[in-house]
């Protein structure tokens, strides 16, 4: 098979947002998606408003604000007994407010623009190895339902395959034990749920951190990550009940604000899970391969950047390998790009990673959260300050 120029690992945010900058540059892109959409994921689902100039560059920014929640302006804290709030950072160089939008819609939305765009899209299909071959890469997928399996073949593969599953690829994590430090995470959506519109309040409970805001289709998604360890302890009070349920006994005995918003409220579904969650600074470019998303690296999600994160990393690497557009892509042009890349990508993004990593400590932590909780009732507006540091007045690079 002819080489595409760009083969992309994973069509969540970054992977296509990916496809369809290089695809309307005129590139051949082929991205493979190892599960059919629409699919639930285990996310926050906000986005900060930077991200509003990129989704209409990427063709959606019309679709998301029919179809996303309220603008969110206020900041919140659920701890314990204590309810807080506190004006979300005005947005710099726009008019927008962040919102969030249900991530089965997004990552439709984006891969249908892909595919509009000229990308070919390959799903269910997994990528199961790659190795050079003469000038390009080889790789080889699986497709889920048929188990049959190709070779395709790229200039340049770019892995946006998230950092949670384990794999076979060089760019995935190797399992190892489980540990009791592990960071799990969970999701539902409610309907009636009480929750103030605007308002994403930060949870923070023992043993864990989480989030609420009202996303599309007036419903109400419960985010939050939990350690292993409490997580066992949480079903060993609450005999009978699955992992899912003991959590949510847990965030309403341990946080007021959740019980009241969730009083009345309805489940829609079942909760969904994943993890362990891998937050930290991953190499950008190695053996080849390009990594955006978490795939490169995340932060904790106790401050809602992750999908912003990902698809603003897919939008430094695409602007790069474009700038060079009409060179040839050899190893060491390769090589220069990984380089800029990585500096820009650690620029943009590793103050976020390592202030949620403080803030996340800080929130699982009962001694912490007794000590800042009368300077936080003082001082509400530190919330909004903690909001400006998690990258909430952050611009989308430029």
């Amino acid at each position: 098979m002819k080489p595409s120029d760009a083969l992309i690992i994973g069509g969540g945010p970054a992977g296509s947002a990916a496809a369809i900058l290089l695809a309307k540059a005129g590139w051949d892109v082929t991205l493979i998606e190892r599960k059919e959409f629409p699919r639930r994921k285990v996310c926050g689902e906000y986005l900060s408003p930077a991200n509003l100039e990129l989704f209409r560059q990427l063709g959606i920014a019309q679709d998301f604000l029919e179809r996303a929640g309220p603008p969110v302006r206020r900041v919140g804290l659920f701890a314990r007994e204590t309810v807080l709030t506190a004006p979300m950072p005005s947005p710099r160089a726009t008019k927008d407010w962040g919102r969030a939008l249900g991530r089965e819609t997004l990552d439709a939305l984006l891969l249908q623009r892909a595919a509009e765009a000229g990308a070919r899209v390959w799903q269910p299909w997994s990528a199961v190895r790659l190795h050079e071959q003469g000038e390009a890469v080889s790789c080889q997928v699986a497709c889920r339902e048929t188990r049959e399996t190709k070779e395709l073949r790229a200039k340049v593969v770019i892995a946006a395959h998230g950092s949670w599953e384990f794999g076979t690829l060089p760019t995935q994590p190797l399992r190892r034990a489980a540990r009791g430090s592990d960071l799990l995470g969970f999701k539902a959506r409610f309907h009636q749920c009480r929750l103030p519109d605007g308002l994403m309040p930060l949870l923070a409970f023992p043993g864990g951190y989480g989030g609420m805001v009202h996303t599309n289709e007036g419903r109400a998604s419960v985010s939050c990550c939990i350690r292993r360890d409490q997580l066992e302890r949480c079903r060993r009070t609450t005999p009978g009940v699955s992992a899912a349920e003991a959590v949510q006994v847990h965030l309403s005995n341990s946080c007021r604000g959740v019980r009241e918003a969730l009083s009345g409220a309805s489940l829609e579904g079942p909760w969904v899970s994943a993890g362990p969650i891998r937050p930290g600074i991953r190499p950008r470019f190695t053996g080849g391969i390009f990594s955006i998303g978490n795939a490169a690296g995340e932060a904790h999600p106790i401050i809602a950047e992750g999908i912003s994160m990902s698809i603003q990393s897919a939008w430094l690497l695409c602007e790069r390998l474009l700038e060079r557009r009409g060179e040839a892509l050899t190893d060491s042009v390769l090589e220069a790009v990984g380089r800029d890349y990585a500096v820009a990508w650690r620029h943009h993004f590793a103050p976020r990673i390592r202030f949620s990593a403080l803030f996340a400590s800080l929130a699982m932590s009962p001694a912490a959260v007794a000590l800042l909780l009368p300077l936080l009732r003082w001082f509400p507006g530190t919330l909004t300050l903690g909001a400006c540091w998690g990258g909430k007045q952050a611009s989308a690079p430029a």
